[in-house]
């Protein structure tokens, strides 16, 4: 992407300079570098939709807070803040979820003398809303659960002090996060669709936009690299950009995808319709499920004669607890005679679980399938089963989240209870924190049978149109590839949340869609597994003593700058335990680690093969 020494003054020159034209054509001509103040607001009109709310600068020693109430952060570079509304949003009732002014976008803009000519934009989680669109509240300080999440917090307000690139977020359009997914229902029951594309691909699209354009504006040169760094959701929007605005970004991180969102988020409730309908109401305990979970890593976990404490392919374990006398209760002919012994309908229902959402409830044999058999499919699963489960090793019930995981003792992940009441266009099937003119969340979900489940699955499908095409798996990146744009797509194996599984899928018929040519794929795209890692957390299994090798903070990030910017295409990245005793590559997909010989703590014992 050229940087242009002269100020973009029309339509074409901001396009040419970087910038990409929105939905409503950018209509207004810039003259001069525009000043960080109130003059912003004026100056700055990029598109009919797009209003200037609220615009404050910062100095370095200055608290950042816009309430007057301090927030015990302090600038350590000057900054320019500027919020931004991106019409029309979605009218209705005050005060009613699915009501929104709009789009919220919070940009940070380093000082001109610190600017490094990239835009650094960040995605978000869950259902993704914030204060992003909030003139008395800031999105972008630094987050609290980076010591916990090093390898994928990300704070606008540290990307624009610390690396020096201007850096947005977004709250999707719609503000309310403790509603959850109540904001993609209308009032009547109905689905929201106006939101339901904000929330899918507007609102990111709009952001690169118009972040691209106040850059270009702001420092009368345009930006030279701009890049998505996403985790979760986040990851789902960066693979939405690669799929349907593939000039957006020069560069993609997307950490633990969200996408197949309705076909993985309908199969995160299913743990618990297991825990329902085969274990009459009552979930496993945290203890026997740590049981289970950990006898499977005891048996797949070995490597060089060593155990890891993790497993390094879940994809090759068939552990089955049901043949494990180790965990079944004496009562029921095993060896275990502790509380957290498991009888054999308890294991099965772990079997279950690992294996995923079936139409009927039921689960193969692991040694005959374990639940990856289907999983380079170019169709995904077939037969009974609608969906990967968590991988063996992983804590079922989310260990790191304080157990609100998808086996959580307390009742379901809320997205997914959110998600299937949407499918099915009921809002008593959430839970209580679901709220609509039409009934509240009355945790309906628990009356469902695996067939309704199952028909859950085919209505998120059936609705993507309404739903703004949310699952995001649209394996054509072909017109991402001829804009130059590289994505970096990584995984961690024991994901509590998101199941690696979709991932290793998707990337298989992206490929396919490219003519079977790997390489032309792994020209731009490539992909990343980690052992133990999780959702964001350093250790996503069920071993509390695993410390696998991950990413530490902004590793990954700066390997996708060097592949963009230095043409350095990573085909393995070297990775360290916390502490730094143990390192490992993690190797592009489809190549894994394979243990040589030697210190099975050493990166130099494996190679990617």
């Amino acid at each position: 992407m050229p940087v242009l020494v002269t100020i973009c003054a029309s339509v074409v020159l901001l396009a040419a300079c970087g910038g990409n034209t929105s939905s409503s054509a950018l209509t207004a001509a810039t003259t001069k570098p525009l000043t960080c103040d109130d003059s912003m607001k004026t100056a700055f009109k990029p598109d009919v939709n797009t209003t200037v709310t609220l615009v404050k600068a910062f100095k370095k020693g200055d608290d950042l807070n816009l309430s007057g109430t301090s927030s015990g952060v302090t600038a350590t570079n000057d900054l320019c803040m500027v919020k931004l509304n991106v019409g029309p949003g979605n009218p209705g009732p005050a005060g009613a979820p699915s009501t929104s002014p709009g789009i919220g976008i919070e940009v940070w803009l380093p000082s001109p003398a610190n600017w490094n000519k990239r835009v650094h934009v960040v995605g978000g989680g869950g259902w993704a809303g914030g204060v992003q669109g909030s003139t008395t509240a800031i999105a972008g300080l630094p987050n609290p659960l980076a010591a916990l999440f090093p390898a994928v917090a990300v704070s606008t307000v540290a990307i624009a002090e610390t690396e020096g690139a201007v850096s947005a977020s977004t709250d999707t359009g719609h503000a309310d996060t403790a509603g959850g997914g109540s904001f993609a229902m209308n009032p009547d029951g109905t689905i929201n669709t106006a939101l339901w594309t904000d929330f899918a691909s507007r609102s990111i699209h709009e952001m690169a936009v118009d972040t691209k354009a106040l850059a270009t504006a702001y420092y009368g040169i345009a930006p030279k690299y701009s890049y998505w760094d996403g985790f979760s959701t986040g990851g789902r929007q960066g693979m939405k950009e690669a799929q349907a605005n593939p000039d957006d970004f020069d560069g993609i991180l997307a950490g633990g995808p969200a996408f197949n969102w309705s076909k993985f988020i309908t199969g995160e409730l299913y743990p618990q319709i297991v825990f329902q309908r085969d274990l009459g109401g009552t979930p496993l305990t945290t203890a026997q499920q740590d049981l289970v979970s950990n006898a499977a890593i005891s048996a797949c976990d070995s490597v060089g004669g060593q155990h890891l404490g993790y497993i390094l392919d879940p994809s090759a374990c068939k552990y089955d607890p049901t043949a494990d006398r180790n965990v079944l209760c004496a009562a029921s002919g095993g060896a275990n005679s502790t509380p957290a012994c498991v009888t054999p309908v308890q294991a099965a229902a772990i079997n279950k679980i690992w294996y995923g959402i079936t139409s009927d409830g039921s689960a193969p044999v692991p040694g005959s399938d374990n639940g990856w058999a289907s999983v380079t499919s170019l169709t995904g699963p077939s037969g009974v089963q609608r969906w990967f489960g968590q991988t063996r090793g992983t804590s079922l019930y989310g260990a790191f989240f304080g157990g609100t995981g998808l086996a959580g003792v307390n009742g379901p992940f809320t997205v997914a209870s959110d998600q299937v009441a949407l499918e099915l266009q009921n809002p008593t099937i959430a839970g209580p924190n679901f709220v609509n003119a039409t009934g509240n969340g009355a945790s309906g979900w628990k009356a469902l049978s695996y067939a309704q489940l199952s028909n859950a699955f085919d209505q998120g499908i059936a609705l993507q149109s309404q739903f703004g095409q949310i699952n995001t798996d649209n394996p054509d990146l072909s017109a991402f590839k001829s804009h130059g744009g590289k994505l970096l797509h990584y995984h961690g194996l024991s994901d509590e949340l998101i199941m690696p599984q979709g991932s290793v899928n998707y990337y298989t018929r992206v490929v396919n869609q490219m003519g079977g040519d790997l390489a032309s794929v792994q020209s731009f795209y490539r992909l990343f597994l980690i052992p133990g890692f999780g959702h964001g957390s350093l250790n996503g299994t069920a071993n509390p003593a695993a410390n696998p090798p991950v990413p530490a903070a902004g590793q990954l990030y700066q390997v996708l700058a060097g592949w963009v910017e230095n043409g350095v295409a990573p085909d393995k990245i070297p990775l360290q335990n916390q502490g730094g005793t143990i390192t490992r590559p993690i190797c592009m997909y489809p190549s894994k680690p394979t243990y040589t010989g030697g210190d099975v703590g050493a990166a130099s014992s494996f190679t990617c093969s």
